[in-house]
């Protein structure tokens, strides 16, 4: 698999990455197996996880699996720090907080160092300058390789890249961010991504292919037994791209799939993973037979007449501040 830099930093990262949301949770250790055994012998490095997906399980799974499995030097491990199952606080930034859980997901993961950490989200209750040196801490510490962050907005991101170049050789640069974009939802485009690439962060999508639905199972009001729009926690996530406009944008990406003879997978999975920016697609498959399909993208390109209808069908409105003053 082709390998892409991850922003603007030494570290190459294959181009698609392997995520483990429902690792420990709806997917067991023998799929868990299969998948990281597939996107290893596939030539995939990144695999993405969290402290907080299974309760921690899918971190402890990862580890086991490197322990015999998929040797840990040829994996580049992400995980990420920030959310806390506490619906009075959701999210915790605290230098306190992060660093104890980073302590904590070493030991699940069953090593000394992660290749990329990420601050799960922002806090607002926490100040940025506290969040952000917990990163320099945990690199300067060789816990962690690089940095990054998750679900920033477009000011929040700006602000902690800048705060990190302000001090170089003292600070942490941002290496990533990682948001959802996908052709059913490219609300980065408006300022995270601008911001991302001026200062040479690199995109790590979450959900590429639309929760699922970009994969086509849902056309036609059809929900899989075994999809997620099935699944009793995940329902809920996958409900808001059931919507017309959705379906249009499905329907577009089935005719153009169709016109070059590989599947709807593919083509949205293409589209995302070429745009400006990207470093690599996180997918996060249920068993080896969706990731391999997923991993087939490798040898498509989409064609740039593609490029621009599917630019054109699922474009987002972006009115003020965003349009063009030259056309006033």
């Amino acid at each position: 698999m082709e390998q892409r830099h991850l922003g603007r930093t030494g570290l190459r990262v294959s181009r698609i990455g392997l995520g483990t949301l429902t690792w420990g949770r709806d997917t067991d250790e023998h799929d868990a197996a299969d998948l990281l055994k597939t996107f290893w012998d596939a030539g995939g490095t990144l695999v993405d996880t969290a402290d907080v997906y299974g309760d921690g399980e899918a971190e402890y799974l990862l580890g086991r699996l490197m322990d015999g499995l998929v040797p840990r030097r040829d994996l580049v491990i992400s995980t990420k720090a920030g959310s806390v199952p506490d619906p009075e606080r959701r999210v915790d930034g605290s230098r306190g907080h992060l660093l104890a859980a980073l302590d904590a997901s070493l030991a699940r993961l069953g090593t000394d160092y992660v290749d990329v950490w990420h601050i799960h989200a922002y806090d607002p209750a926490t100040p940025l300058d506290e969040t952000l040196q917990a990163l320099d801490i945990a690199v300067g510490s060789g816990r962690v390789r690089y940095a990054g962050v998750s679900n920033f907005c477009g000011w929040q991101l700006a602000k902690a890249a800048t705060w990190q170049l302000a001090a170089p050789g003292t600070r942490t640069r941002l290496a990533s961010t990682q948001m959802e974009y996908s052709l059913l939802q490219r609300g980065v485009e408006r300022e995270v991504l601008p911001a991302a690439i001026d200062l040479g962060i690199g995109l790590l999508p979450s959900s590429p292919l639309g929760r699922g639905v970009l994969s086509g199972k849902y056309r036609g009001d059809a929900t899989p037994s075994d999809s997620r729009g099935a699944s009793e926690h995940l329902a809920p996530f996958v409900a808001p791209y059931l919507d017309d406009t959705a379906s249009r944008i499905v329907d577009a990406v089935t005719t153009a799939a169709d016109g070059l003879a590989v599947t709807t997978l593919q083509v949205a999975l293409a589209w995302v993973r070429d745009r400006p920016g990207v470093a690599a697609p996180v997918v996060g498959a249920r068993n080896a037979r969706q990731l391999t399909a997923a991993l087939s993208v490798e040898e498509l390109s989409l064609p740039d007449e593609i490029c621009r209808a599917l630019d054109d069908v699922s474009a987002p409105v972006h009115r003020y501040p965003d349009h063009d003053w030259s056309t006033l």
